[in-house]
């Protein structure tokens, strides 16, 4: 990419940024979280989140439509981070303790989206885009409410397994 020079070209970038971490997560994580968790309550929560985060697709995907650009994505660097960061986890720890590995890279994920959020809504609100606002304000709005439920879960995974006796 070219150097970036306006609020709407920094905008579109930051867009991009957040498209790619939507399609990711729909494409990959999502997908490999549902089949990697044990616990049921988890896995339906991830699954409703899934299907969220389809939806987060296409408004994210409008948003580009409504300035009158085409939808693209750029490389996100934080998330792919946080992916490698998951693998590397995972691949170190008992398959016992996974679910709580992957709540607590869910809660990773779901503060980054929810902080991409508010600076893309920022932005939009900035650059006089009511559409672009409000269709990032439905996302954000679940992003939170998605974290909500992850703390929720984390709490219980993490309660559950204090109970059970360390083993060797």
């Amino acid at each position: 990419m070219s150097e970036i020079t306006t609020p709407r070209e920094l905008f579109l970038h930051e867009l991009a940024d957040i498209l790619y971490v939507e399609r990711a997560l729909v494409e990959e994580a999502l997908p490999k979280l549902i089949g990697e968790v044990q616990d049921e309550g988890f896995r339906t929560g991830l699954e409703k989140h899934l299907k969220q985060t389809r939806q987060h697709v296409r408004n994210v995907e409008s948003v580009f439509e409504s300035l009158n650009e085409e939808p693209e994505v750029e490389p996100c660097i934080g998330f792919d981070g946080l992916k490698k960061e998951h693998e590397k986890i995972v691949g170190e720890t008992a398959p016992a303790l996974i679910d709580l590995v992957d709540v607590g890279a869910a809660a990773r994920t779901e503060n980054y989206e929810i902080a991409a959020y508010e600076s893309l809504r920022r932005m939009a609100k900035g650059l006089g885009e009511e559409d672009a606002v409000k269709l990032l304000d439905a996302n954000l709005k679940d992003e939170k409410e998605t974290l909500r439920e992850v703390e929720k879960i984390a709490t219980r995974l993490s309660n559950e397994m204090a109970k059970e006796p360390a083993t060797a």
